[in-house]
């Protein structure tokens, strides 16, 4: 009965091979696919042809495994496509709103705002004295003998004062002096 099943089975094979391909390709336009679910589909005939009735059309059999088969490739490929189409949109959009948001941007102002923030925390950390000494000299433009007369303190207090804040400025914006200088010098 082996012999004879095995017989039928690598006639049904060699007769029908070629077309259930072509049959496959026809919806899923890829070759190695479509001989994977006809190789599929034949080994499904051959595991359950005894659980298959007396006289059952095994070319139809087969034919709807192949079928199935293809719709499910076919659904899962669209479902992908649609995937990645999304996908591809997130992307896009993302880039977009990159490219405005970098268009947008204006280096120098954050530089100049990050800078400032630190040189606010540096002269919030200074002592009353020493900051009232910078302030009169670097913001209202006095000389070092206007500030000693306007506070009541000697020109050596003024510069022992003005020697401290530069120091903690100095220290507050180690990092950010390099490019300071290069632009004081190369861009202003």
């Amino acid at each position: 009965m082996q012999a004879a099943d095995l017989q039928l089975f690598n006639e049904l094979y060699a007769k029908n091979y070629s077309k259930f391909v072509r049959f496959a390709y026809s919806y899923v336009r890829d070759i190695p696919t479509a001989e994977d679910f006809v190789t599929e589909a034949f080994m499904a005939y051959w595991n359950n042809r005894h659980s298959l009735k007396e006289g059952a059309n095994i070319q139809a059999y087969i034919l709807t495994i192949i079928k199935n088969k293809s719709l499910n490739y076919l659904r899962d490929t669209e479902l992908r496509r649609g995937i990645i189409e999304k996908i591809g949109k997130q992307a896009e959009w993302e880039i977009g709103m990159r490219i405005t948001t970098l268009e947008a941007c204006d280096p120098n102002e954050i530089f100049s705002n990050e800078v400032q923030e630190i040189i606010d925390k540096a002269l919030a950390s200074m002592p009353l004295k020493t900051l009232e000494v910078f302030m009169l000299s670097r913001y209202k433009d006095k000389t070092y003998k206007e500030i000693s007369e306007e506070m009541d303190v000697s020109v050596k207090t003024v510069e022992f004062h003005m020697s401290k804040a530069l120091t903690i400025l100095k220290k507050e914006l180690k990092d950010y002096l390099p490019a300071i200088l290069y632009i004081s010098f190369f861009i202003s």
